[in-house]
């Protein structure tokens, strides 16, 4: 898998927090030396019961100013009952919610979308300005195991769902200005495992400056990907078409909002 050559080796079950990998001009990954994190230490204790689930086992993901870290956080047996209450649960935009403008015109939105989270959010997507739901338990459910195990919080939730591998997102940064600064974006994948693909934004166009190599990354059932910054100043992400996979798949990704000004 692509995704290998840009893995740090060696790295122990947790977050990685003291190494950094550069890609050299070969689109290889190395290591570049220890350094100091100034991440927070990941919790491992569960809030008041006291009870941990098992530490999930991080695998660091690293090239040139991209900072991402990626692992299985569920069980089959639990992602499948999570997939299961979200396909029931959710209710998705539909009508002029459900359009992106492109290039002043409008098209619709080759996936369902929905938003969740705390009172008084906005979120302004291509031309939208989006009111989330309030939470349902299905929700905080995985958004309380995300920050356990990340020591992260998170008010927001951007839900998509793909039908088949027609529906597809195209290239695009996270990085709307209603996002608290420094936060991280956790992405939770559900149902089909789906591509999922990284671009330097120097490598992008016909007048590209930067030759970074394309970081190939497979989202699997259950699994959690963790976008660090400075990743969404620098790369764009996609999940491209896959006319091969059949099945739906149910990306959630967690955010830290700011409050919409008065």
């Amino acid at each position: 898998m692509i995704m290998d050559r840009f893995l740090v080796k060696g790295a122990p079950g947790g977050l990685l927090g003291r190494r950094e990998t550069r890609q050299t001009a070969e689109g290889r990954a190395e290591l570049e030396g220890e350094e100091e994190s100034s991440r927070k230490r990941r919790r491992r204790e569960a809030p008041g019961d006291g009870v941990a689930p098992t530490a999930p086992s991080w695998q660091p993901i690293r090239a040139q100013s991209l900072n991402c870290d990626y692992t299985v956080l569920f069980s089959k047996a639990e992602a499948d009952e999570i997939f299961r209450e979200l396909e029931k649960d959710l209710e998705y935009f539909t009508g002029a919610l459900a359009r992106v403008q492109v290039f002043g015109r409008w098209h619709p939105i080759p996936r369902k979308q929905a938003t969740y989270g705390d009172a008084g959010l906005t979120y302004m997507f291509s031309g939208l300005t989006l009111t989330p739901k309030p939470w349902i338990p299905v929700l905080q459910r995985v958004r309380d195991r995300v920050s356990l195990v990340t020591g992260q919080t998170f008010n927001f939730v951007l839900v998509n769902r793909y039908k088949d591998g027609l529906d597809h997102i195209g290239e695009h940064r996270d990085d709307e200005k209603e996002l608290a600064p420094g936060s991280p974006i956790a992405s939770v994948s559900f149902g089909a495992c789906r591509d999922f693909l990284f671009r330097n934004r120097g490598s992008r166009g016909k007048k590209a400056s930067g030759k970074a190599e394309v970081v190939r990354l497979q989202l699997a059932h259950g699994s959690l990907l963790m976008m660090n910054p400075p990743t969404n100043t620098y790369w764009y992400h996609s999940l491209p078409v896959r006319k091969k996979v059949l099945a739906p798949r149910v990306n959630l990704t967690f955010r830290r909002m700011l409050p919409a000004l008065k």
